[in-house]
């Protein structure tokens, strides 16, 4: 029998073990009694959380251990105005036929006559045809062009698709700004973008340019379900919505990446658990080698592709 369960096996308040309940705490998680019970954003927490709160919010800090930002929002801004920086050059340098699509964009494995990237062979020719090429070569990730698997995060050509990438993003972002602080935001969004594009790296036709933000904002939805269901909050209008993106990315399988999308997902569910449950404890070391693990595996997996690509 520990301290906090009686002798019928019924839950007793932590603080006063005589005391039986079904309460519990949506911070610690540990059974509270009504004499303990203090109102909190989501549901009621014990005495001792609602300390810890204050001193965090006293220190400056995020539940989650960040810097609480004074102005949240100015990290998902800067990010919105990169991208459009980038859409404008490519849609001033020709758009769609924009020399600029094929630097940016993920393509895993293309032959490319040298310095003419839109000058693109078919994937089916072979690597003597290629070098006998004039110029010719390959280009792609497993070319050497490997940041493509960042800058294609950023890059856009349709209107329609840097328009609904960025609402989301100004929806979004602000939000996990808030609770998670800058650093972390940054961290979660850029690596649930990685991840995104191993993924396209692994599955996606080789031969086939693939950009835009939309693996790492689907991170930002992963994250954000995590974190909800973490304290207890209500889940089901951010699961229809993310419900909703999943079925439009299964209708428009055949231009939209739904490689990108699941992984930005979940990359961005494994990122927000390494976030949300680390222990308190030395929270930002474990935080850290959480997200130095899944930045290695996306490492790993970029270079077991390129040997099998090569």
């Amino acid at each position: 029998m520990t301290p906090a369960e009686g002798s019928a096996g019924v839950p007793t308040c932590y603080r006063h073990p005589g005391r039986e309940t079904y309460i519990r705490c949506q911070r610690c998680e540990k059974p509270i009694c009504p004499d303990c019970m203090r109102d909190a954003a989501v549901g009621f927490q014990c005495p001792s959380c609602i300390a810890q709160g204050k001193k965090d919010t006293r220190s400056g800090r995020t539940p989650y251990g960040g810097a609480r930002p004074a102005n949240p929002g100015v990290v998902s801004r800067t990010l919105i105005a990169v991208n459009l920086a980038v859409w404008v050059l490519i849609i001033s340098t020709g758009g769609a036929t924009s020399t600029w699509v094929e630097r940016l964009a993920l393509t895993p494995r293309v032959c490319s006559a040298g310095d003419h990237p839109g000058s693109y062979y078919p994937r089916a020719v072979t690597e003597a045809q290629c070098a006998l090429t004039p110029d010719g070569h390959w280009g792609g990730v497993a070319g050497g062009d490997v940041w493509q698997l960042l800058t294609s995060m950023f890059a856009h050509v349709e209107i329609w698709h840097i328009g609904f990438n960025m609402i989301a993003l100004w929806v979004l972002g602000p939000q996990l700004e808030l609770v998670l602080g800058r650093l972390r935001f940054i961290g979660l969004y850029l690596l649930s973008g990685l991840v995104g594009s191993a993924v396209v790296y692994w599955l996606s036709t080789p031969d086939t340019p693939t950009l835009g933000a939309s693996g790492a904002l689907f991170g930002l939805m992963g994250a954000l379900i995590v974190l909800a269901l973490k304290v207890k909050a209500d889940v089901r209008p951010l699961l229809g919505w993310v419900g909703l993106n999943f079925a439009l990315t299964f209708l428009g399988r055949g231009f939209i990446s739904w490689q990108g999308h699941l992984g930005g997902f979940l990359g961005g569910v494994v990122l927000a658990a390494v976030l949300a449950y680390a222990p308190r404890e030395r929270r930002t070391t474990w935080q850290a080698a959480g997200f130095g693990a899944v930045a290695l595996l996306v490492v790993l997996a970029v270079v077991a592709r390129t040997a099998t690509l090569n």
